[in-house]
């Protein structure tokens, strides 16, 4: 198994929230995560779709896990996110986060979220990268 595939398996067993969002990992390597996931009735707002708040976490988490993939813990400091499309129950959502710089200190990244071939939301966000790395136990 890779470094980054290490430490993402590493997130994930103490991320709660995604693990209750039911993402699946796909794919990991250096500066890129791609996650999937399935919207559930529970995630819908009173419109009867998919809360902002399901697309923007399935997106930060993406980002999260392609943002520490390099072994240097980082930290989000801004994030953004526009919703391009709605977003119903049922829809299997592909969260894909690919560095797009990258420094000693900062990481910018986007994140494409997609039903399909179509993209429905697009989220982009930095990080602080800390001093500490991660430990990968071998």
């Amino acid at each position: 198994m890779s470094k980054a595939n290490d430490i993402v398996s590493q997130m994930m067993a103490n991320d709660s929230f995604s693990q209750w969002l039911g993402i699946d990992v796909l794919e990991v390597r250096e500066g890129y995560a791609q996650i999937k996931m399935t919207v559930r009735e529970e995630m819908l707002n009173g419109h009867r779709v998919a809360h902002g708040g399901i697309s923007f976490s399935l997106a930060d988490s993406a980002f999260a896990f392609a943002s520490n993939s390099h072994g240097q813990k980082a930290v989000s400091i801004e994030t953004s996110i526009n919703h391009i499309k709605p977003i119903f129950e049922g829809d299997e959502l592909i969260a894909t986060a690919e560095k797009e710089s990258i420094s000693k200190s900062l990481g910018q990244y986007i994140v494409r979220v997609t039903r399909g071939d179509e993209l429905v939301g697009l989220f982009k966000g930095v990080v602080f990268r800390k001093q500490d790395n991660w430990l990968i136990s071998d």
